[in-house]
């Protein structure tokens, strides 16, 4: 049953799927739909651990790519209530399991996986961001209760050999990240570059690490989001999951 400060949409043009929103917490945005798009997803992969899962938004666009179980990881309690009830409501409780703990405990259990992805808080403690976000959207934008470091030391402590971790984040923070997976034997495969349009400067990067892989980073593609009318671009309408005549 909804709450009052609950919202119903649906997932984007996925219109197989409803998501429950509140509007005092995260909601899905651009780099959760990017993320979910951008990791790599094979035939060796045996379960997937979301980090931050909040409303579940991300185990439910993976679901659209794979049947293999996705473990989703949250610390708030409410994100987690939420997020239980878009898996109940989209009839995916057989493939995915919402979890109430901090990050850095479930790693410490006997857990494992092949890939690891995060849409995590992009400032750093101390960082403004908007004065008058509620408790909830400091957790979820600010490194108050885990840090870029401990999120990837803790996935590179629970990848399988060959397992990959997949983040989205600031560009500002690139060499950092890069500098962290190096330091956790991450190794960096894939990266890409969003902008908002065309002659705009990079707002958003993808990057995608293996646990002890080989070196050799392989740039992708750019990604531009808007048109110069602000409509967005066909790609991302694509990823979006609408159906285009090219």
């Amino acid at each position: 049953m909804m709450e009052e400060n609950e919202v119903l949409n649906y997932l984007l043009a996925h219109e197989q799927f409803k998501i429950i929103q509140r509007k005092d917490m995260f909601n899905f945005s651009l780099d959760t739909v990017l993320l979910a798009n951008f990791c790599t997803i094979n035939k060796n992969c045996r379960h997937i651990i979301d980090f931050g899962t909040n409303n579940a938004a991300i185990p439910m666009f993976l679901s659209l790519r794979t049947t293999c179980p996705i473990t989703a990881v949250e610390i708030q309690k409410e994100a987690c209530l939420i997020a239980e009830k878009n898996i109940e409501l989209n009839d995916l409780k057989k493939q995915v399991t919402i979890i109430h703990s901090d990050i850095k405990d479930y790693c410490r259990g006997d857990v494992n996986a092949d890939l690891v992805v995060c849409n995590p808080p992009f400032f750093k403690l101390g960082e403004k961001s908007n004065l008058n976000e509620s408790e909830y959207l400091k957790i979820a934008r600010h490194e108050i209760m885990i840090t870029l470091e401990e999120i990837i030391q803790n996935a590179s402590r629970i990848l399988n050999q060959k397992g990959r971790f997949a983040i989205v984040h600031r560009p500002d923070r690139l060499i950092e990240i890069i500098s962290l997976m190096k330091k956790y034997d991450l190794e960096p495969k894939r990266m890409q570059l969003v902008y908002p349009k065309a002659g705009k400067e990079c707002n958003t990067v993808l990057v995608e690490a293996i646990y002890k892989g080989n070196t050799g980073l392989k740039i992708l593609p750019p990604i531009y989001a808007h048109e110069e009318n602000g409509e967005y671009t066909k790609e991302i309408r694509k990823i979006f999951g609408e159906k285009l005549d090219d």
